[in-house]
Protein backbone atom coordinates (compact mmCIF):
# COMPACT_ATOMS: atom_id res chain seq x y z
CA UNK A 1 0.00 0.00 0.00
CA UNK A 2 1.18 3.55 -0.62
CA UNK A 3 1.35 6.18 2.20
CA UNK A 4 1.66 9.96 1.60
CA UNK A 5 3.54 12.21 4.39
CA UNK A 6 2.93 15.41 4.82
CA UNK A 7 5.70 17.36 6.71
CA UNK A 8 3.86 20.21 8.66
CA UNK A 9 4.94 22.87 10.79
CA UNK A 10 3.92 26.99 11.78
CA UNK A 11 4.65 27.27 15.51
CA UNK A 12 8.28 26.49 17.20
CA UNK A 13 8.43 23.67 18.94
CA UNK A 14 11.15 23.41 22.34
CA UNK A 15 12.20 26.75 21.34
CA UNK A 16 13.15 26.10 18.22
CA UNK A 17 11.94 27.87 15.00
CA UNK A 18 11.17 25.46 12.26
CA UNK A 19 12.71 27.32 9.63
CA UNK A 20 15.67 25.55 11.21
CA UNK A 21 17.38 24.07 8.59
CA UNK A 22 17.66 20.18 9.30
CA UNK A 23 18.09 19.66 4.65
CA UNK A 24 21.04 17.47 5.36
CA UNK A 25 19.09 15.14 8.18
CA UNK A 26 15.68 14.79 5.92
CA UNK A 27 18.08 14.00 2.77
CA UNK A 28 19.52 11.01 5.01
CA UNK A 29 16.51 9.79 5.97
CA UNK A 30 15.25 9.75 2.72
CA UNK A 31 18.20 7.85 0.94
CA UNK A 32 17.95 5.38 3.96
CA UNK A 33 13.98 4.76 2.81
CA UNK A 34 14.93 4.47 -0.34
CA UNK A 35 17.68 1.94 0.69
CA UNK A 36 15.65 -0.09 2.60
CA UNK A 37 12.32 0.32 -0.69
CA UNK A 38 10.16 2.22 1.36
CA UNK A 39 10.19 5.73 0.01
CA UNK A 40 9.11 6.25 -3.90
CA UNK A 41 9.19 9.88 -3.41
CA UNK A 42 9.33 12.86 -2.09
CA UNK A 43 10.31 16.97 -1.81
CA UNK A 44 9.88 19.84 0.18
CA UNK A 45 7.43 22.98 -0.51
CA UNK A 46 7.98 26.54 -0.68
CA UNK A 47 6.88 28.66 1.50
CA UNK A 48 3.04 29.25 2.06
CA UNK A 49 3.46 32.98 0.71
CA UNK A 50 4.10 31.09 -2.48
CA UNK A 51 0.92 29.64 -3.49
CA UNK A 52 -1.66 30.52 -5.64
CA UNK A 53 -5.25 29.03 -4.37
CA UNK A 54 -7.76 27.82 -7.26
CA UNK A 55 -11.48 27.50 -6.69
CA UNK A 56 -13.84 27.46 -9.68
CA UNK A 57 -17.49 28.99 -8.15
CA UNK A 58 -20.40 28.49 -10.92
CA UNK A 59 -17.82 28.24 -13.56
CA UNK A 60 -16.00 31.48 -12.85
CA UNK A 61 -12.10 31.00 -11.41
CA UNK A 62 -11.15 32.61 -8.39
CA UNK A 63 -7.89 32.82 -7.66
CA UNK A 64 -5.93 33.83 -3.82
CA UNK A 65 -2.06 34.33 -3.30
CA UNK A 66 -1.47 32.16 -0.31
CA UNK A 67 -2.55 28.85 1.51
CA UNK A 68 -5.98 28.40 1.34
CA UNK A 69 -6.19 27.25 5.16
CA UNK A 70 -6.82 29.29 7.66
CA UNK A 71 -4.43 27.46 10.23
CA UNK A 72 -1.01 27.92 11.59
CA UNK A 73 0.46 24.78 10.72
CA UNK A 74 0.88 24.40 6.94
CA UNK A 75 2.44 21.59 4.30
CA UNK A 76 5.96 21.81 4.21
CA UNK A 77 7.11 18.63 2.07
CA UNK A 78 5.54 15.55 1.48
CA UNK A 79 6.95 11.76 0.66
CA UNK A 80 5.11 8.89 -0.63
CA UNK A 81 5.89 5.57 1.15
CA UNK A 82 5.27 1.78 -0.37
CA UNK A 83 4.38 0.10 3.40
CA UNK A 84 2.86 -3.43 4.29
CA UNK A 85 0.84 -2.08 7.06
CA UNK A 86 0.26 1.42 8.45
CA UNK A 87 2.26 0.82 11.46
CA UNK A 88 5.40 0.56 9.00
CA UNK A 89 4.67 3.71 7.32
CA UNK A 90 3.87 5.25 10.95
CA UNK A 91 7.08 4.02 12.15
CA UNK A 92 9.20 5.42 8.92
CA UNK A 93 7.26 9.10 10.03
CA UNK A 94 8.45 8.33 13.32
CA UNK A 95 12.07 7.98 12.48
CA UNK A 96 11.55 11.02 10.22
CA UNK A 97 13.77 14.03 11.19
CA UNK A 98 10.71 16.39 11.17
CA UNK A 99 8.97 14.58 13.45
CA UNK A 100 10.86 16.49 16.25
CA UNK A 101 10.23 19.73 14.45
CA UNK A 102 6.69 19.98 13.51
CA UNK A 103 3.79 17.40 12.75
CA UNK A 104 4.06 14.25 10.20
CA UNK A 105 0.39 13.31 8.88
CA UNK A 106 0.29 10.25 7.75
CA UNK A 107 -2.30 8.78 5.14
CA UNK A 108 -3.64 5.57 2.31
CA UNK A 109 -3.58 6.76 -1.16
CA UNK A 110 -5.93 5.82 -2.71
Amino acid sequence: MRYLLMLRGGEPVDGRPLDTDISGPCQAWGEEMARRGVRVNGMGLHAPESATTVRVRGGKALFTDGPFAETKEQIGGINTLECETREQAVEAARSHPWAALGTIEVRELL
